[in-house]
């Protein structure tokens, strides 16, 4: 359970989460517990956007860069990681903002992580002979609905599906289902949470924006540092690593590179938007609504503040 302090802050990828969560934090004496698959990972603050160093020096950071790029990660570890910390965070009379856009890391803490079985090293490894047309063949004849469930083009999550239905013996849409008692809304009165949207043109263009920043600031010589053998599963799925080792290989340009990751991106948010909206009910604010951060922080604030079936009596602030 979440301490009654809590307040969870979601949205796509360069929706401005880090700004106002910033603002957030030091209006309400808060610290932040990032809820980010890819800022976990250590070694690529630049390609996962990572709040600088000036920004965690101002505002206590938890859970950035905290794992080495050859681990494994999952919503499951993030949950047992993450608990503790926000404990913590409340215990010493500090209000814990949990920051991010990687939904199953909120499913998790709001209650609803399912149980699904580990994974199996010697199915896993038949399964890694198997190309990825092949896998998704298997599943085809196994499970015909799980193939619309999925991401078709992620080879981990094709795996991952399979393993499932082959060791549960039971469709992966049964073994997804919620767990008994899971609610979209927060658990309790007290849990305070809001939703960060953009105008879809003003997104995609932020998108296409911090893309380029990051090449300015020397993403290159930052991926170009860490090998590609120390990198495991999960990290090689962070957003724009491919594209950034096909350009260090001299396969695509520079302006093919920022091309590619812009519209991958683009895509992640979409459905990071589609997550939220189907998983949970948290009040909604459009940043795109207001050029003056402090309008931003001034109407977030009156969002957490109004009573409602989440929000209890409206956050004490």
């Amino acid at each position: 359970m979440l301490p009654a302090e809590t307040i969870l802050i979601a949205g796509p990828t360069g929706a401005g989460k880090t700004d106002l969560s910033l603002r957030l934090a030091g209006d309400l004496h808060g610290e932040i517990v990032v809820a980010d698959a890819f800022q976990i990972y250590a070694g690529l603050p630049i390609l996962t956007a990572q709040p600088s160093s000036a920004a965690c020096g101002r505002i206590p950071h938890h859970l950035i860069g905290s794992v080495d790029p050859a681990e494994a990660y999952d919503a499951g570890r993030y949950l047992r990681e993450a608990l503790p910390i926000i404990r913590d965070i409340a215990a010493r009379g500090k209000r814990p903002i949990v920051v991010g856009g990687t939904g199953l890391y909120f499913k998790a803490l709001l209650g609803g992580l399912q149980e699904l079985p580990p994974g199996d090293p010697f199915l896993r490894a038949e399964l890694q002979t198997l190309l990825l047309p092949e896998l998704v063949e298997r599943l085809q004849a196994l499970d015909p609905a799980a193939v619309g469930m999925i991401d078709l083009v992620n080879r981990r999550r094709v795996e991952r599906a399979l393993e499932i239905v082959l060791l549960t013996g039971k469709p992966l849409a049964a073994s997804r289902k919620e767990s008994q008692g899971f609610t979209s809304t927060p658990q309790g009165v007290g849990i305070w949470t809001l939703l960060l949207t953009r105008d879809r043109e003003e997104l995609n263009a932020q998108i296409e924006a911090n893309v380029r920043t990051m090449f300015h600031q020397g993403v290159e010589a930052e991926v170009a540092a860490l090998p590609e053998q120390h990198v495991g599963p999960t990290a090689s799925m962070t957003l724009g690593l491919r594209e950034i080792r096909s350009l260090l290989r001299n396969e695509i340009t520079q302006k093919e590179a920022i091309e590619a990751i812009s519209a991958s991106t683009r895509r992640y948010a979409k459905r990071q938007m589609t997550w939220f909206g189907h998983q949970h009910d948290f009040p909604k604010l459009n940043l795109s609504l207001f050029s003056d951060p402090e309008k931003s922080l001034a109407e977030a604030l009156r969002l957490l503040k109004t009573p409602g079936p989440a929000h209890g009596s409206g956050i004490p602030i």
